[in-house]
Formats: structure tokens, sequence, C-alpha cells
């Protein structure tokens, strides 16, 4: 290793992982969200050096986008699945829940929990609110659920699909940034932004 290597050095891999490289204690410290990029990381950025260095793996966290709905929590994410395609991961009633007796019939068919896996590593969840129980659903612009695709084509169909009934702010387009992009409110109320990194493909 070079002795003018600074205490904490950080490199940026093609992968969009984070290397560090420490000298106190020795060490390499690899970050990465996903196993084979580990693997894939440790052959290009081994080093020569008299000094044993230690690799961890740190599994990065994943963030999945949480929705709330007045009693269509169900109906929306059956919309949701015939455009995304999938099988859902749970459907939990709010009669599921201990005390559930205590609820008004109207709202023991709500939804205490969904959940849909959307492509490789996300999966979008809901949830019912529950009026008798002081919940109170407001509606607004103050969040988006953000999709990336891997082509045009499939940023036209999901635009296409999620936008029908709803309203359109900004339609699918190319913009300065180098993004095909648009941007809609669904006809539940749900924000979603749809991009294309074209500039990424090439």
């Amino acid at each position: 290793m070079q002795q003018d290597l600074p205490h904490l050095a950080k490199k940026r891999s093609s992968a969009a992982d984070t290397v560090y490289l420490s000298q106190q204690p020795p060490s390499i410290v690899l970050i990465a969200d996903d196993k084979m990029i580990f693997d894939t990381l440790i052959l290009n950025y081994r080093i020569d050096s008299p000094f044993t260095f230690n690799i961890h793996f740190f599994a990065m966290p994943k963030l999945n986008t949480y929705l709330n709905f007045d009693g269509k929590s169900e109906e929306a994410f059956n919309f949701y699945k015939s455009v995304f395609g999938g099988a859902f991961l749970a459907v939990h009633r709010m009669s599921d829940m201990p005390g559930a007796e205590q609820l008004a019939e109207n709202e023991k068919g709500r939804l205490m929990h969904i959940s849909l896996p959307i492509g490789k590593d996300d999966v979008l969840m809901a949830s019912d609110t529950v009026p008798s129980m002081g919940h109170q659903l407001s509606i607004g612009n103050h969040a988006y659920v953000s999709v990336f695709t891997d082509s045009r084509e499939e940023a036209d169909r999901l635009f296409a699909g999620l936008s029908a009934g709803g309203e359109i702010e900004m339609a699918l387009e190319d913009t300065f940034w180098g993004d095909y992009y648009g941007s809609f409110h669904d006809k539940y109320g749900i924000g979603w932004m749809i991009n294309y990194p074209q500039q990424q493909q090439s």
C-alpha cells in the first residue's frame, strides 16, 4: 500500500458501492447491498501489502414504500398488481388482530397490512386507516413512489397503466437532466414518478 494513503480514503466503484481503505487498523471495509457485488468488489480491490487485511461485509438497509388508504387498500393493490404483475406476499385484515370484535362491522374487513413485490428487491406495502381508532387520512403532494425502469417501453407501459383514471402532472418526456420522466397522481391519490435513466443505458 502506498505510504501517502490518507487514514481513511474513499473510492467509488462502477457498481456505485463504497470502498473504504483504512490503515488504523489496517483493513478493507466493503459496503455493498448485494452479495454478488460484494464478491466482485473483493476481486477488484485486492491490495498487495505486508499487512493482513480484514474484509467486512455490511448489508445495506432496504427501503420500501408504505401507503395508507381509507378503506381502499385492497382495491388499490389489486389495481397495482394488474399493472406490475406478481403475487401478494401478505394480506392481513383488521379482523385478524386481537380486539377486533370491538371494531365497527364495516372496519373489520379493512386491511391491516398488504404487500406486493415490485421488481427484484422492492416491496410496495400499505394498510387502511381505522376511523373508530381516530385515524384520519389526508391526501396531499408530500410523497411519491418513484419507479425506475430498464427501458422507455416499460416506462411508457407503467405510466399509462398507473395513471389511468388519475391526474397527470407531467407527461413522459426527455428531460434536461437526461432522464425520460413523468409524474402523476393515480386514481387513489397516490403520487408516482416514472423514470428511465436513459443516459446510464447508453
